[in-house]
């Protein structure tokens, strides 16, 4: 199973260096009031990419703020790490040895 996994991640790895090497040629990209930025396409690409995951990761924190502060209201004690309590001792009932077949 860990080669398999090992052969997935190998063929994404090479997949992408290659989209990357196949992607070299300027491009650019136009923005408001005339300004363009000229980079080749792989870098508009991972621009793209690392913006979006920005974006995303920061959209995503003030709902995952919200939760923790509920998870934190309803468990206010739950960073307290506390032993179990004690059982009383029940009198145990003696166990028989054993004793192996042959002897």
């Amino acid at each position: 199973m860990r080669f398999l996994t090992w052969l997935v991640r190998a063929f994404i790895f090479f997949s992408l260096f290659a989209f990357s090497l196949h992607n070299q040629q300027p491009a650019s990209v136009n923005w408001a009031f005339g300004y363009a930025w000229n980079a080749p396409m792989v870098i508009i690409v991972l621009g793209a990419f690392a913006a979006g995951t920005v974006f995303g990761v920061l959209a995503m924190t003030p709902s995952w703020w919200r939760h923790r502060q509920l998870a934190r209201k309803l468990a206010p004690d739950a960073g307290v790490t506390e032993p179990p309590p004690a059982k009383p001792d029940t009198p145990r009932e003696p166990q028989q040895p054993v004793i192996p077949d042959g002897v």
